[in-house]
């Protein structure tokens, strides 16, 4: 008796459909670059009604402050330390398990759609798209503009001309046709935009809507991403007209704070951010908290926020929860944790275990013997401002438990520290002060050296999965 009830109470889970998955990822958006967040010029209406549609993340974080770590993060649910994703043009790892490989088995259709960086794309790349669990992909090696060359599935890249954020949503949706008209299996998409990374190209389509922003960088920086907007809402009503945006996770985040890069000093006082401290490359909330909603319209019913600490490696363990796929090694560290009951319920008002952060220093690669081939790691998607990409990865034999070089961060719920290689730590209590302006550490030393302690024992950990102990 007992049995057959545990099992009519397990059946209406059973027979839940599983949901569509989609990742979408802008490139160097800041928290307050969104209409939502009360930014004084731009105009995001797509993001906007997603903010007041679905679950906004008021307390986002990237994994770290700029580009290829936080990727990686993405893909492996770990901090992108563990597999020598130390800053942009660092590949991850072929060992590394990616969720588009665990999903893959799991029955659903993925493709990748956008920018990469975190290896080369090209078809003998060991770390391109498909060696990670894409069956299908268009993707550059790093940041794209207007007309941009992209590769498809591995092959040579081609100019496709037009916005480039309605190129990623035009192979996108064509994958979706494709899916959909090859049966009735769910997809799991990443969607990362090359906008709005400098340098700053918007049509004129787009920077006409802020002709009163004063500076030729801002008016095109604020046209990417009106048009990756415009984009992002072509995506949703294409899920509407097909019958699927009930059944459709849709995650959207960016990559790390907000970015100075490119904007002359005279119109750095029109970069909104919403007053956090540092920008891209600090460990400040300004370089780490990112905007992020989740839209899912068959759970999330009504409009909710939340002011829980949550970051990149999340997206990772949560996929899995929401699908009850396990992780094919679970001994393997991981670094996110599973948001499952915060976005079905809304019940989770605490983050269980604590958030690090750490800016490797790359100088300690050198001399280090590379993991991969250089051949294999040469990008060929050229940028604006070099033909090609040679990404890297180092190996690190020793696991150096006494040096922890480079600025690191540990936050919880209420707390964060910041330790430094040059200078005393910072502690603060993002709480009572969401600005960064007032250091705690020489009046609440305990709660210092606490946090001092755990940051330094998961750092171990890290260490240990830098060395190769994972694999």
């Amino acid at each position: 008796m007992r049995l057959f009830l545990a099992l009519l109470f397990a059946l209406p889970l059973l027979a839940q459909p599983r949901p569509n998955i989609v990742l979408i990822m802008a490139d160097d958006q800041g928290w307050g670059e969104a209409g939502y967040n009360g930014h004084p010029y731009l105009k995001t209406p797509v993001l906007d009604e997603m903010a007041t549609a679905g679950l906004r993340f008021d307390r986002f974080y990237s994994a770290a402050p700029n580009c290829s770590p936080t990727r990686a993060s993405i893909l492996t649910g770990r901090h992108p330390n563990r597999s020598g994703v130390f800053a942009p043009n660092h590949s991850t790892r072929p060992e590394e398990i990616a969720l588009a490989q665990i999903v893959r088995k799991a029955g659903y259709r993925t493709g990748h759609f956008g920018k990469w960086h975190v290896g080369a794309v090209k078809k003998e790349s060991p770390t391109n798209p498909a060696r990670l669990g894409y069956e299908e992909y268009l993707a550059h090696d790093n940041f794209f503009e207007l007309d941009p060359p992209m590769s498809h599935n591995g092959e040579d890249p081609i100019i496709l001309k037009g916005e480039s954020s309605d190129i990623c949503v035009d192979y996108a949706l064509d994958f979706l046709r494709k899916v959909n008209s090859e049966g009735d299996d769910p997809f799991f998409v990443t969607l990362w935009f090359g906008s709005p990374h400098s340098p700053y190209r918007g049509l004129s389509a787009f920077t006409n809507l802020y002709v009163e922003v004063p500076g030729e960088e801002l008016r095109n920086r604020f046209a990417e991403i009106s048009a990756m907007d415009q984009a992002i809402g072509r995506f949703r009503e294409a899920l509407r007209a097909t019958g699927e945006a009930d059944d459709t996770l849709v995650w959207f985040t960016s990559d790390n704070g907000i970015t100075v890069e490119g904007i002359p000093d005279d119109q750095l006082p029109n970069l909104y951010n919403g007053g956090w401290r540092g920008h891209k490359g600090d460990l400040y909330e300004g370089g780490l908290r990112v905007p992020a909603i989740i839209e899912w319209p068959s759970v999330i019913r009504s409009p909710r926020s939340t002011a829980m600490p949550a970051v990149t490696t999340d997206i990772f363990s949560t996929v899995l929860g929401l699908l009850g796929l396990d992780h094919p090694d679970p001994k393997r560290p991981l670094d996110g944790v599973d948001l499952t009951a915060l976005i079905r319920t809304g019940a989770m008002q605490q983050r269980p275990s604590p958030i690090g952060f750490w800016r490797y220093d790359g100088k300690r690669d050198a001399g280090n013997e590379r993991w991969m081939d250089p051949a294999l790691t040469h990008g060929t998607t050229p940028t604006t401002r070099n033909p090609g990409i040679d990404f890297v990865n180092f190996k690190h034999p020793n696991v150096k438990t006494k040096d922890f070089g480079g600025i690191a961060a540990w936050i919880d719920n209420r707390y964060k520290i910041v330790r430094f290689q040059s200078k005393a730590p910072e502690l603060y209590d993002l709480l009572a002060d969401p600005y960064e302006q007032h250091n705690l550490a020489a009046t609440e030393p305990a709660i210092a050296a606490t946090m001092l302690k755990q940051l330094e024992d998961w750092q171990r950990s890290v260490e240990r999965s830098l060395s190769g102990a994972d694999y």
